[in-house]
């Protein structure tokens, strides 16, 4: 998940860093801090450097709100790709006229671009994270490691439940037609009439849920129909798949 921005820190162990390993990440922290953002002067990283002191997880916690971190330490995987982030900014303008001159290793068209807006966005931009990651909370949208994957599902919901016509289509009231009930057999008898008109008009209610239920499971097979036959496609490496 960090790969790209390990490498691109030279990071001693791009390929195996773990997050979940407690020692691990802490040394990685000291690391960063360190190397790369130095946002404490020196003698102020005493704190975090005493990794295997029990207040460590304070200390860090205090560390992400001095460099306006959007995550809490709780949010561990959210919280390193944001500091990654920020690391590879402070990089790139320590070293400007180093990577001033880089060019990609794969372009797209001009008519590539204006077909998916999506891909001009800078995905890895700690900001774009934080935005999507809010947004998605806001609208109790599943998290998901890609972020555009999750900007793509947030504009899906709103261009079909947020606009103003699928509010308005929402907001009215369902209208239907008149039912004769002495027209649909009940199949078995209560001995009260009364008893036996609202057994009537439950099955009515009955088959009418069914069929709302038939028709969302044909729009989830639809889904899942159209998720296997569109294969995730990567713009950055200009192929197809994973």
């Amino acid at each position: 998940m960090f790969r790209r921005k390990l490498t691109a820190l030279e990071y001693h162990n791009p390929t195996g860093f773990d997050c979940k390993d407690e020692t691990e990440f802490r040394n990685f922290i000291v690391w960063l801090e360190d190397q790369k953002i130095r946002h404490y002067k020196i003698e102020d990283r005493g704190n975090l450097r005493n990794i295997p002191s029990s207040d460590w997880s304070k200390h860090f916690e205090k560390y992400l709100q001095d460099v306006n971190c959007p995550f809490s330490a709780q949010e561990r995987q959210e919280t390193v790709d944001w500091l990654l982030g920020l690391a590879v900014r402070f990089e790139y303008g320590d070293n400007v006229e180093k990577y001033r001159n880089c060019k990609p290793v794969t372009e797209s068209s001009d008519a590539q671009k204006s077909a998916d807006p999506l891909i001009n966005l800078d995905s890895n931009n700690p900001d774009f994270k934080a935005g999507v990651l809010a947004l998605a909370n806001l609208l109790k949208i599943q998290r998901h490691d890609d972020y555009l994957v999750m900007l793509k599902a947030i504009r899906i919901l709103i261009q079909e439940r947020l606009t103003p016509d699928a509010i308005a289509k929402a907001s009215k009231a369902k209208e239907g037609l008149p039912v004769a009930l002495d027209k649909h057999t009940l199949g078995f008898d209560t001995g009260d009439a009364t008893l036996n008109e609202a057994a009537r008009i439950l099955r009515l209610l009955h088959i009418e849920e069914l069929r709302e239920l038939q028709t969302k499971i044909n729009e989830a097979i639809v889904a899942v129909q159209a998720i296997i036959a569109d294969p995730k496609t990567d713009h950055r490496l200009g192929k197809v798949g994973r």
